[in-house]
This record gives structure tokens, C-alpha cells and sequence, in this order.
């Protein structure tokens, strides 16, 4: 009876351990949608819009994660991506605004009819596919080009900076088409249903939630499969083509999905903010995009999560209180956060929670994946 009882008990640790791993993952998921489901009833309306704007960000954050924080590699040009998802989202609410006219900046710029690249906009069906679709096959065209000619780096920073900023003018100087300067603003309904009506913005708020929680178990399965091993060994381009990978397709189907949940999180953005502007698609924020990674942890992607939000409300915190200086100690907060803590706010929570020494430099996700393959790939 012994016998049968000690050999019973083995067996049952192998069953536990896999159930460990399958629920620890999901852990801060859960956790997060917890706590952001229960938000609303402690936050006034204004706060709450506040939330879901900073949640949009979040969706961009980890799209941002995946790149820089698994394959290695720096975008300083999301803000196309995110520019360009919140303008299908425009084109559609300012052309069910005009109900079959001319939206109102078209009449004062001059034009007589709705231009043709309009025309699809006025239905949702094609509207909401084009702002996740068209930013993953621009961003999968032009990874595929740059990534080709073997373009990585600082070099491939510096691309993505110079996207960026062409786009960012080239719609300033398309007055007629996209707003210019002021962009597209000025919307009153979604779907038919009032933008101002608060029931409306607690169906957007509750809609970003999901969909963030949807991006955090997505990038948590992309990240924990064998595709995992394959984007943080990326960084060895040469090990990984003589294994027999595709290098050229795997990293832009990488900024392709990064540049689509980009467009997820611009077409959210745009009802529940009210505008969308060639000032969000230029190279400030998109650097300020890729610190709310920095200052969350990368390599994970619960940190980029708090990251975003944490950043996004220091920010509108200290413009609250300090109108006049507070741009000073924003830049303070991210020149301390990223100097004193370089791993992040999880990689130094979870460092101090394991007894371990603090990181004192930036984490090469790469290198400790290759040493501990259970290690930063998968958390």
C-alpha cells in the first residue's frame, strides 16, 4: 500500500507543473482586467475617457514590445501606424457626419465632391478593416524592402524616424484631404449612436478593455510558442537564416502585426479622443510611444501595459498640476526612470521579487533567451 502510494505521488507533479505554466502567463492579464473593468465605478466620466485613452496607447505599447523588446528591434515611427488607422477611423465618422455631403473641412477648402479615395470610407465594413489591414501590409511592405537589404539597427531606427516624418508633413500639406494642420475633428456620431451620450463612451471604454486584454493573451501565446524562440534569436540573423528561417519574412511579418494592433489602438482612439492630426503620426510621439515600453519593462508584456498607463497619467497628471513646467518634469521622470531602472518597472519588480541582483544596464532579451530558453521569451 505504501509502494502504491509513493508511486502515485510523482505523477501528479508533472500535471500540476504543466497546469503552473498554462496559468501563470495569464496571471496579469487577468489582473489587469480586474482591475480595469472595476475602474469606472470609482472614476468620474472624465477620468474614465482619461483611462480609455491611455489604454489605446497600451495596445500600441505592446505591439511596440513585440518588436523592440522580443526581435530587437527599434521603431521610432509607430505613430504612422497609429496615425494611420485613426484616419480610416476619421474618414468613416466624418463622412457619416456629412450624410452623404461633403465633410465640412472639404467645403472650405473648395471641393465640389467627395474624392474618390474617400468613397470607401462611408461604410464600416471597409473602414474598420482598413485601419488594422492597411498599416500591417504598408509596415509588411516596407519591413519586407528594408529588411531585405539586410537594413537593421540603428539604421533601421533611423528609417522608420524618416517615415515618420514624411508622412507627418505630406498630410500637414494635403490641406483639402486630410485637415492639415488641424486634422480631422468635429465628430458627433459612431454607428448612428451619439458620441457624447455617456453610454456610448462606456460601450468604447469596455470595447478598448477587451480588446487590450485580447492583444495581452495574443502576444502571450505569439511570445510562449515556438515562434517566440524564433523572433528573441532573431537578433542572430545569421544563426537563425542557416537554421533554415526566412529572416526577411519573419521580422516584417513581426512590424506588420506591431503596425496593425498600432491601427487598432488609432482607430480607438479616434471617438473616444474626438481628433486625429498629422501631430500624432510624427517622430515626438512616436518617441514617446517606445518610452512607455522603456519605463514599463521590455521584454514583457504586462510592463508595457503599466508602463503606458502609468506614463500616460503621470503626464496628464503633471500638466494638471504644473501647466507651465510641468514638459521639465516629465522629462525628468523618463531621464530617472530609465537611468536608475533600466529593466523596467516589472524587470525590477520581478528582479527584486526573486532576491536577485538589479539590473544595471539594458536587458539583452536575446542573450538570456539563448542561456535560458524558459527565460525572457516567455514571460
Amino acid at each position: 500500500m505504501a509502494a502504491s502510494v509513493s508511486l502515485a505521488r510523482p505523477r501528479t507533479r508533472p500535471a500540476l507543473g504543466a497546469a503552473v505554466a498554462i496559468i501563470r502567463p495569464l496571471l496579469p492579464v487577468v489582473i489587469i482586467g480586474v482591475v480595469l473593468f472595476v475602474a469606472p465605478a470609482f472614476l468620474s466620466d472624465f477620468r474614465q475617457n482619461l483611462l480609455a485613452k491611455f489604454l489605446c496607447f497600451a495596445i500600441l505599447a505592446v505591439g511596440i514590445d513585440l518588436m523592440w523588446g522580443y526581435t530587437g528591434m527599434l521603431s521610432l515611427g509607430h505613430g504612422v501606424w497609429f496615425g494611420l488607422g485613426g484616419y480610416a477611423m476619421g474618414m468613416y465618422l466624418k463622412l457619416e457626419d456629412a450624410d452623404g455631403g461633403l465633410p465640412d473641412f472639404m467645403n472650405w477648402s473648395g471641393l465640389t465632391a467627395v474624392p474618390w479615395f474617400w468613397k470607401p470610407f462611408e461604410h464600416p465594413w471597409f473602414a474598420l478593416p482598413a485601419a488594422v489591414l492597411g498599416p500591417g501590409l504598408l509596415a509588411f511592405l516596407v519591413g519586407y524592402l528594408v529588411f531585405r537589404s539586410r537594413v537593421k539597427g540603428a539604421y533601421f531606427s533611423i528609417i522608420t524616424q524618416a517615415l515618420a516624418l514624411i508622412l507627418s508633413i505630406f498630410f500637414v500639406g494635403q490641406q483639402q484631404y486630410t485637415g492639415g494642420t488641424n486634422g480631422l475633428t468635429n465628430f458627433s456620431t459612431l454607428f448612428g449612436f451619439t458620441l457624447a451620450d455617456r453610454a456610448t463612451q462606456d460601450v468604447l471604454y469596455f470595447i478598448t478593455v477587451s480588446l487590450l486584454l485580447l492583444t495581452m493573451l495574443f502576444a502571450t501565446w505569439l511570445t510562449r510558442a515556438p515562434l517566440g524562440n524564433l523572433l528573441v534569436a532573431i537578433d542572430d540573423e545569421d544563426r537563425v537564416r542557416f537554421s533554415g528561417h526566412n529572416v526577411t519574412l519573419v521580422k516584417a511579418g513581426v512590424f506588420a502585426v506591431s503596425a496593425a494592433l498600432a491601427g487598432i489602438a488609432g482607430a480607438l482612439y479616434v471617438p473616444q479622443v474626438g481628433i486625429i492630426s498629422p501631430a500624432n503620426m510624427g517622430i515626438v510621439p512616436s518617441i514617446e510611444f517606445v518610452l512607455l515600453v522603456a519605463v514599463g519593462g521590455r521584454g514583457t508584456i504586462s510592463g508595457a501595459v503599466i508602463g503606458a498607463i502609468l506614463v500616460s497619467w503621470a503626464r496628464s497628471s503633471l500638466s494638471e498640476t504644473y501647466p507651465d513646467t510641468w514638459l521639465y518634469f516629465f522629462g525628468a521622470l523618463f531621464i530617472g526612470a530609465v537611468l536608475l531602472f533600466p529593466a523596467g518597472i516589472v524587470g525590477t519588480w520581478r528582479a527584486l521579487i526573486r532576491r536577485q541582483p538589479l539590473p544595471l544596464r539594458w536587458p539583452r532579451t536575446s542573450t538570456s533567451a539563448r542561456l535560458n530558453p524558459r527565460g525572457a521569451a516567455h514571460e
